[in-house]
């Protein structure tokens, strides 16, 4: 088993769906941003994609408190691309390839606000309380 760790930001609103057999499944995406100066004191900046699912419960709370911007902490399994053994992999339209790595969630947190501010009123709890959901 392995086990994916994310702090990152919602680049697009939750998108809900049901199986066939009514399980709910909540499908959005995640960036991670990495910040480091190099050896030459030039500044770089990386960020990374991830495609997450929630299942079931957690699929239905993200869906109501989670959207665009919000800054969450992600804990779950990658799934490797069944052809490739590891990221999807496309060519975009620009004719670039790009990857994208795909996680099942199994622990979602609300961090930040949209802007990473903290607490929002649409958030579970208020300000007495955290806003972690336990799952």
């Amino acid at each position: 088993m392995d086990k994916l760790t994310i702090i990152g930001n919602l680049g697009q609103d939750p998108e809900m769906r049901y199986t066939p057999a009514g399980k709910p499944v909540a499908n959005f995406s995640v960036a991670s941003n990495r910040k480091w100066t190099g050896a030459d004191g030039e500044k770089h900046e990386q960020t990374t994609w991830y495609r997450i699912s929630a299942w079931n419960k957690l699929a239905e709370i993200c869906n109501q408190y989670l959207q665009k911007g919000r800054q969450v902490y992600i804990e779950g399994e990658l799934r490797a691309d069944p052809e490739t053994g590891g990221p999807k992999v496309w060519t975009g339209s620009d004719g670039a390839p790009r990857a994208s790595f795909e996680v099942t969630a199994r622990t979602v947190q609300f961090l930040g606000g949209r802007n990473g501010s903290g607490n929002t009123p649409d958030a579970p709890g208020g300000p007495e309380e955290p806003e972690e959901i336990p799952f």
